[in-house]
């Protein structure tokens, strides 16, 4: 029996947070050198959108604070989306990949978004070397990524293992636990971020964690659980 543990990405085995300071600062120094601005002065207008919680207003704010004009908006996007992020996994996520590998699970990656700038995550955050295969979901099915079902199955297709003994790990009720629940896979909610995407009542997980370590000791329960329910 082939046992595999499935990972989404964002907010699951890194704090999404890195990422998104390393593309503010990338767009720090675009507008330094595209309109003289000081980095640092930009970069402060940009975090501190973040710190308040206008994650997502954050490049108005800082057109706004600088006079620059809001269609500049979609260029400082492609900046970030175009950056080479600047991200470190954290020890507890990178002892429980090599603690799983150890233990015989096989590991995989299912992650929304841009594909090009998903791999260059994966890479800064030296997944390839940790995990035996990576799904850059919109590359499959439709394209809509999860939580459509033909994501997770070719996921499951490349570790060569069937859903039954698999489990899947992610902080998106829907995206993550609904999709990995259509699919037939057991499902973990990791919590890194209390309070995001909110309560998840119309999917709730198998198990819920805080930390990946206590996430593959679940993981363990779950398919001992399902294989002496089949013996």
């Amino acid at each position: 029996m082939t046992r595999a543990l499935l990972f989404d990405l964002d907010d699951t085995l890194y704090p999404e947070r890195q990422f998104i300071r390393s593309g503010f600062r990338a767009v720090a120094a675009d507008v330094e050198a595209r309109f003289g601005l000081r980095r640092r002065d930009a970069l402060a207008v940009l975090l501190g959108a973040l710190r308040r919680g206008s994650r997502h207003g954050a490049l108005q704010d800082l057109c706004a604070r600088y006079r620059l004009p809001l269609d500049l908006v979609p260029a400082l996007v492609d900046v970030i989306r175009a950056h080479t992020p600047a991200l470190r996994l954290p020890a507890s996520s990178r002892d429980a990949l090599i603690d799983a590998r150890a233990r015989g699970w096989r590991l995989g990656i299912v992650t929304n978004g841009f594909p090009a700038l998903q791999a260059r995550k994966a890479l800064a955050l030296d997944l390839p070397r940790l995990v035996d295969a990576v799904v850059y979901a919109n590359e499959w099915g439709t394209g809509a990524g999860k939580p459509e079902r033909a994501v997770f199955d070719v996921a499951l297709a490349k570790l060569g293992a069937r859903a039954p003994h698999a489990v899947f790990v992610g902080d998106d009720p829907r995206c993550d636990i609904f999709g990995a629940r259509q699919a037939g896979l057991f499902t973990i909610r990791m919590l890194r971020v209390p309070g995001l995407h909110g309560r998840a009542d119309a999917c709730a997980p198998d198990r819920t964690v805080t930390d990946l370590g206590d996430a593959l000791t679940a993981a363990g329960e779950l398919i001992a659980t399902e294989v002496a329910d089949a013996a």
